[in-house]
């Protein structure tokens, strides 16, 4: 028999992954190429050898997604693998149409075919939507598990947006690490704030290399944290898993892929953002979880602002800068940033769009519906130095910083400029302290 040719429809993730775990060693299957999407400047590149496996000699080439249509013909799909997250079910079918259309069959991989067993305990956080607090709340649960003395080995879901070969399994343990491996601004923001909290973290493309890895760590291993990324469910099978729901985005948890997996999995439900939503999208969230995960335990919280330097912000004018994919393809109109240039008296808050230029000018084109903010775009030079030039143009009087890294190390800012930081913080009982407790208790971890 021939195998199935098969065209993995991804965003340099869980494409990868997905390869991986069903198709890197299955002579059932050819993978004549990968598509991308959602990132920019991430196609025209091949999934390198080394990583692909003996059946792949030449690698296999990873193409723009919007020749979809004409790809499958040429290379005579059989079959076509929709293998990225954060986007609505009405994106999902209407590829499915697309693939259908042309002939090939549309297909999704869940968890039994390609989470990965780990030996050590995993606690998994997951959201409904990118932007719902994933970051802080992993934050929190490795100061919880670490106050209880335990080593922490954090695994971040892949931003592979370079050198594959070279990010295979990336580790990061210190400030120093992030230059060596050439991260972009989103993979900062995410490895960043755990380097500085005093625990390692790792990422890459090969998700079962880098368990091995991270459970053998140097530093030692008692317990793997994976932080997951978009609102994809965990490449690891978890023995606690938790996740996010946004009440500034009701009814999104019932209505993005796989974002209601990740709900209906869930063993701990999270509320963030309660203190900044209204009591309608409160309720309405509170609803859906109750009708389609009865069983799961739910933490209200609020996601904490505090300013280093509000005095700039009072009264002024000012430009807030937010976490990029979060405004992008996670369709937010507000973060951080916002919620704390109005809380610390911000006269105004400029809109950043008639001074932008090249790729931040092409991210607002693609993107029409960001509010009067900028999204810190930063996949490569060219950007940054885009999101540099568009913050000098722009005239204001402060900027504020509603990213999880300092930007000014990154880039140079000429106005003055403040940083926004944000925590979770449980509302009543039951919070993350008791679940996590109760978590280490069951798995008879060594704590002091």
């Amino acid at each position: 028999m021939h195998p199935r040719n098969v065209i993995i429809i991804g965003a340099a993730g869980r494409d990868f992954h997905n390869f991986n775990t069903v198709y890197r060693q299955n002579a059932a299957y050819q993978v004549v190429a990968f598509t991308a999407a959602q990132i920019p400047d991430i196609e025209g590149r091949r999934y390198p050898p080394e990583l692909a496996g003996d059946l792949y000699p030449e690698g296999i080439p990873i193409l723009a997604e919007t020749d979809l249509p004409r790809l499958i013909r040429e290379f005579g799909v059989d079959e076509c693998v929709f293998s990225y997250s954060d986007v609505s079910y009405q994106h999902v079918m209407s590829v499915g149409a697309i693939v259908e259309s042309a002939g090939a069959s549309f297909t999704m991989l869940g968890p039994k075919d390609t989470q990965i067993a780990s030996g050590k305990p995993v606690v998994s956080v997951g959201a409904v939507r990118t932007g719902s607090g994933k970051s802080q709340t992993s934050r929190k649960v490795v100061e919880i598990l670490m106050g209880m003395g335990l080593r922490v080995v954090a695994v971040r879901h892949p931003m592979p947006y370079g050198d594959l070969k070279a990010q295979r399994v990336q580790r990061f343990a210190t400030l120093d690490d992030l230059s060596a491996h050439n991260c972009t601004i989103e993979e900062m923001e995410e490895y960043e704030p755990h380097i500085v909290r005093g625990n390692v973290i790792y990422a890459g493309v090969d998700y079962e290399a880098i368990l091995r890895e991270a459970e053998n760590d140097p530093n030692g291993c008692d317990v793997i944290l994976w932080d997951g990324g978009n609102n994809d469910f965990p490449f690891y099978k978890p023995d606690l898993h938790i996740t996010l729901v946004d009440p500034h985005r009701p009814g999104h948890e019932l209505t993005y892929y796989p974002g209601e997996i990740t709900l209906r999995m869930a063993d701990v439900v999270i509320i963030n953002k309660m203190d900044s939503a209204d009591l309608a999208g409160i309720e309405a969230v509170r609803r859906n979880v109750a009708a389609v995960n009865p069983d799961a335990v739910v933490i209200d919280a609020a996601s904490t602002v505090t300013m280093a330097d509000p005095n700039l912000v009072r009264g002024k004018r000012v430009l807030v800068i937010e976490d990029g994919p979060s405004l992008t393809h996670g369709d937010m109109q507000m973060g951080a940033g916002v919620v704390a240039a109005r809380k610390f008296g911000a006269l105004t808050l400029v809109n950043p769009k008639p001074y932008a230029v090249g790729r931040i000018k092409e991210t607002f084109e693609i993107y029409p519906n960001v509010g009067a903010l900028l999204p810190a775009m930063g996949y490569g030079e060219q950007q940054l130095a885009d999101l540099e030039t568009t913050i000098r143009n722009t005239p204001c009087d402060a900027v504020v910083i509603g990213t999880p890294i300092d930007l000014s190390r990154i880039i140079h800012i000429e106005q003055p400029a403040t940083r926004v930081f944000y925590n979770l913080q449980e509302i009543g009982q039951p919070d993350l302290t008791q679940v996590l407790s109760d978590f280490v208790q069951r798995h008879d971890l060594p704590t002091p």
